[in-house]
């Protein structure tokens, strides 16, 4: 029986929404932030999501919604993985305990949710863009709303980040931008404006000297008009070189900070402060993740999300203990063959972008880090990086998420494919991703790989296949290889140790059958062995042909179906358009004689949040929906036949 929702604190239990956090007093505040943050920690240790960036923005999130007239104030989150103290606080309270489950609150802001969450996210660094935007409006409309755009350091990293800030500078509309500063993404982050602010926020001289200049300042303000002009000059170049406002001016912001995100009662009066300045200006709060929780203070990356029960006291996992054994999941199977793969070749690296733990490149990074590469959160500089590598004789594995390599898309089309390099891309999480929803599910990759050329698309159904998918890609040299494969747990086959190279665009056979042929593309094949069984029970027996490859199709496979089979059905765990299916069509259509076709996979609509069996389920393309699918195609044809 599912465990009852977290009772609130007594303050928390009375606000329902922003207005009611305004009726409580500033000396109320840190115990609201105390409240909202147990009751935090409460829900996730039962259910389950994200846990250390909410924990560690309860302060600032509470300051925003007390100062702003949320939500004719706009309010604009950066990947949302920080947004769970923002959702309570805004009438989600009660339902919070459905977060990221099936037919549930979604784990990240979206705007058919709720009016306070004014930009859907999922994806990293649109905040600034995406609260320009409504500024501009704001400006054009001749309206007084504020508008504010959060983000973290981590997001901060990525180009689109600066392109907002760069257009922010010139257009000089009235944005504030939050700068939540706590050094973590998912991962620790990396480059050079990750260890720029680093030195600068950690380094005691620079907060001393600033205190200091700042005292000074203060006494020139009390003297005449000409010491002030000369304070106001001190204080812009001095400022200038000892903050890290000095980046954020030259593209045109006031700088503010960096301030304490803990203190809510100070960041409540600097917010208001803040109002009253006009133009484009940046505030630097330093926080930290999973503040509040010492477990998650200590391992960030591994509080990073929780996905099962756990002791709110001591971190401790409530998760029933079992003798048996888990499965791997594909992302331990892939980096394992890398790490296999990379020793037997020395050309051969591994790169991603900014998810080495995500992906299981972390693995190779500790074993090999001279070749293995996060390059923070930049997909479109990976790919090109990879492509500059490639260029050179290196062999690159680029391990991507599918949902998030879309960031990268004119850089596999202008500087892979056009190029005809011989990049690997390795597409973690593709088809339906679980409960991140819609702004995480590979479900386009097939389509928007299959449409360029020199690129092999392919998907094993299981981590043998994907382990020779690997290592016949590590010696392909015409042209890029694309390998997707699902977030989770493989099937538990037994591996040869050997690898065995799969000459592109050959399937192989599963099964054979007399009436229906069911051909599959990757995992979401394995929902067939079922389906043949509940088939062979209302008298139909079918066929199961493992595809492998979307492109080159194995053309031989498909002319035997079409000479054995009247009825095919084609099922992937991806887009209908453009997909595996579509391009099985396109084959059959240019022959004479060609089988009675059913199209299986993600129809034209947005796939909400959900485990990946109950949305499989949803979709029709478990077991059921393919025995079902089935009968229907057969029944459709008699119907038609005269008798």
């Amino acid at each position: 029986m599912e465990k009852q929702p977290a009772v609130p604190g007594e303050l928390l239990a009375r606000i329902n929404s922003p207005d009611d956090l305004k009726k409580l007093s500033p000396e109320q505040l840190p115990q609201v932030c105390q409240e909202l943050r147990d009751y935090i920690i409460d829900i996730v240790s039962i259910h389950g999501g994200h846990f250390g960036a909410s924990l560690g923005v309860v302060e600032l999130t509470t300051a925003l919604h007390y100062v702003y007239n949320t939500p004719e104030d706009l309010l604009v989150w950066d990947v949302g993985h920080q947004a769970y103290g923002h959702k309570i606080l805004t009438g989600r309270r009660n339902s919070f305990h459905t977060n990221r489950k099936y037919e549930g609150l979604s784990g990240f802001p979206k705007r058919t949710e709720s009016p306070y969450d004014t930009f859907g996210v999922g994806h990293s660094s649109t905040s600034i863009s995406a609260g320009l935007g409504m500024s501009v409006a704001r400006d054009l409309l001749k309206s007084d709303k504020q508008v504010v755009a959060v983000i973290g350091d981590g997001a901060m990293t990525a180009g689109l980040a600066f392109e907002g800030l760069n257009n922010a500078g010139v257009q000089n509309s009235d944005i504030l931008v939050i700068l939540n500063d706590n050094r973590m993404s998912i991962d620790p982050n990396v480059g050079a404006l990750n260890e720029y602010l680093a030195d600068i926020t950690t380094s005691q001289t620079f907060n001393k000297v600033r205190d200091d200049l700042y005292d000074l300042l203060g006494y020139f303000r009390g003297a005449g008009d000409r010491m002030r002009k000369m304070a106001s000059r001190l204080e812009a170049a001095l400022t200038s070189a000892l903050t890290p406002g000095s980046l954020f001016r030259s593209l045109g912001f006031k700088y503010y900070g960096p301030v304490d995100g803990h203190n809510v009662k100070n960041l409540t009066r600097q917010l208001r402060d803040l109002k009253k300045v006009s133009g484009p200006k940046l505030l630097h709060v330093v926080t930290v993740k999973g503040k509040g929780f010492a477990p998650a203070e200590r391992d960030q990356v591994k509080w990073h999300a929780s996905g099962s029960p756990f002791d709110k006291l001591t971190g401790n996992s409530l998760a029933m203990k079992t003798d048996i054994k888990p499965l791997a999941k594909y992302q331990d199977v892939f980096a394992q063959t890398l790490i296999d793969l990379a020793r037997k070749n020395s050309k051969l690296v591994g790169i991603t972008a900014a998810m080495p733990s995500g992906t299981s490149l972390l693995k190779m990074m500790e074993e090999l880090p001279d070749r293995a590469f996060d390059v923070g959160i930049a997909e479109q500089h990976a790919v090109t990086f990879a492509a500059g590598l490639a260029t050179q004789g290196i062999k690159p594995f680029v391990a991507i998420y599918s949902t998030f390599l879309q960031r990268g898309y004119d850089q596999i089309v202008h500087d892979v494919a056009i190029q005809k390099l011989p990049i690997v891309f390795c597409m973690d999480r593709a088809g339906v991703a679980g409960a991140d929803g819609p702004t995480h599910h590979g479900l386009y990759d097939i389509a928007y790989m299959r449409c360029l050329p020199n690129m092999v698309v392919a998907a094993p159904m299981d981590e043998g296949d994907l382990r020779n998918m690997m290592y016949t890609a590590s010696r392909f040299d015409d042209g890029a290889f694309a390998i997707r494969y699902p977030r989770g747990q493989v099937t538990g086959m037994i591996i040869d140790k050997d690898y065995r190279y799969i000459t592109p665009g050959t399937g192989r056979v599963i099964a054979e059958g007399e009436d229906i042929a069911i051909l599959s593309y990757g995992t979401i094949g394995n929902y067939v062995a079922e389906a043949r069984d509940k088939l062979m029970l209302q008298g139909i027996s079918t066929g199961h042909y493992d595809m492998r490859f979307a492109k080159p199709l194995d053309t031989d496979m498909l002319d035997l179906v079409a000479r054995r089979y009247d009825y095919v059905i084609t099922i992937e765990d991806g887009a209908l358009q453009g997909g595996f299916g579509s391009a099985v069509a396109e084959y059959y259509m240019e022959r004479e004689k060609r089988p009675l076709m059913k199209i299986m996979g993600v129809e034209d609509r947005v796939v909400e949040h959900g485990s990946q069996k109950e949305l499989h389920r949803e979709l029709g393309l478990d077991a059921d929906g393919i025995a079902t699918t089935a009968v229907r195609l057969m029944k459709r044809q008699a119907s038609v036949i005269p008798s």
